[in-house]
C-alpha cells in the first residue's frame, strides 16, 4: 500500500518513544511521529533526538515537522536530513509551494510531503499546493482552520475549505486529500462518524490520534454491503443483454457503471497491506 492509497494515518507524540514501536504495529497504514502540535517547547530537542534515533534503527515513518515560522523548523530538518528511515514529511500550516520546495531540498531531493492545509491562505492556494509534484496528498487541520477564521468547528462551517482540497487534489491528479483529527478519544464511533462524512465529501482517509480510532475509520472508508451488492448488480447487468436499466428501474450510464467499478475496486483493495509505517 503506497501513500497514494494510504487511509489511515497515526499520530504519535515525537516525546513519547515508548509508544513509538507500539505506533507501528496498531495497524494504521502510516504512523506519523509529531514534532509540532504534541510536543512542548521544552521537549522538542529530546523529541526530535528519540525521533532520529527510532528511525536510525531499521524504523520507517513520516514526521511532522515544526512549522516555518517556528524556531525549531530549521533543526527539525537539519537533523532529518537523509534519514534513512524518512518515509515522508508531513508540513503544518502549508501556503507557499517555494517553501515546500525549499523544505524538499534541505531535506532530501526525493521526500515526499504531505501538505497539511491549516489557514485560510492555505485553502485559497490549494490548487497551487496540489499541483506541486512532490506533495503526495494534501491533508486538513480543521482545528486549526477554523481558529485561523475565527469560526465553530462545525460540518456547514467547514464544508467549503473541505471540498476545496477535494477538488484542487482531483484537478492536480493527486490521490483524495486525508481529512483531519476527530478530538474525541473515549468513544470510536465519533471518528467512524467524522469518516463517514468525510468519505462522503470525496476524502480518501483520516488522520487519526489513538488507535482505538484506527479501525472504526479504515471501516468508514471502506464501501457498506449495500454499496458493494448495488455495485455488482450494476455491473452484472451492464455486462449483459439489455444494458440502459436495471431489473429495479435504475437508469445505467457510463457514470453510473464506473462509480460501481469503484466500489468493487476499493472492496478489493481496502483492508490490505495494514501495519506499515512507510
Amino acid at each position: 500500500m503506497t501513500a497514494d492509497t494510504a487511509v489511515t494515518w497515526l499520530f504519535v507524540p515525537g516525546n513519547r518513544p515508548e509508544r513509538f514501536d507500539k505506533a507501528a504495529r496498531s495497524g494504521a497504514d502510516r504512523v506519523i511521529v509529531d514534532l509540532e502540535d504534541a510536543v512542548t517547547p521544552a521537549a522538542k530537542e529530546s523529541a526530535r533526538q528519540s525521533v532520529v534515533r527510532w528511525l536510525s534503527g531499521g524504523r520507517t515513518a513520516w514526521v511532522r515537522i515544526n512549522g516555518s515560522a517556528t524556531p525549531w523548523h530549521d533543526h527539525d530538518l537539519a537533523c532529518l536530513s537523509d534519514l534513512p528511515g524518512l518515509a515522508g514529511l508531513v508540513v503544518p500550516k502549508a501556503e507557499d509551494p517555494a517553501d515546500l520546495d525549499r523544505i524538499r531540498q534541505v531535506v532530501g531531493g526525493s521526500t515526499a510531503l504531505v501538505a497539511l492545509i491549516e489557514t485560510a491562505r492555505g485553502v485559497r492556494d490549494a490548487h497551487r499546493i496540489a499541483e506541486f509534484t512532490p506533495v503526495a496528498r494534501l491533508a486538513f487541520g480543521a482545528i486549526d482552520f477554523a481558529l485561523d477564521i475565527d469560526a465553530a468547528e462545525t460540518d456547514q462551517a467547514l464544508l467549503l475549505a473541505r471540498s476545496t482540497l477535494v477538488v484542487a487534489s482531483r484537478a492536480a491528479g493527486k490521490p483524495a486529500p486525508l481529512d483531519g483529527v476527530t478530538q474525541e478519544l473515549g468513544d470510536p464511533r465519533a471518528a467512524a462518524g467524522d469518516a463517514a462524512r468525510a468519505r462522503a465529501l470525496g476524502f480518501g482517509g483520516k488522520l487519526c490520534i489513538h488507535p482505538a480510532q484506527i479501525a472504526a475509520v479504515r471501516s468508514a472508508f471502506e464501501p457498506s454491503a449495500e454499496e458493494v451488492e448495488w455495485a455488482r448488480r450494476v455491473l452484472e447487468h451492464a455486462e449483459g443483454p439489455g444494458a440502459g436499466v436495471t431489473p429495479d428501474g435504475q437508469f445505467v450510464d457510463k457514470p453510473v457503471v464506473e462509480r460501481a467499478r469503484r466500489i468493487v475496486g476499493r472492496m478489493d483493495t481496502e483492508g490490505r497491506g495494514h501495519a506499515s509505517a512507510t
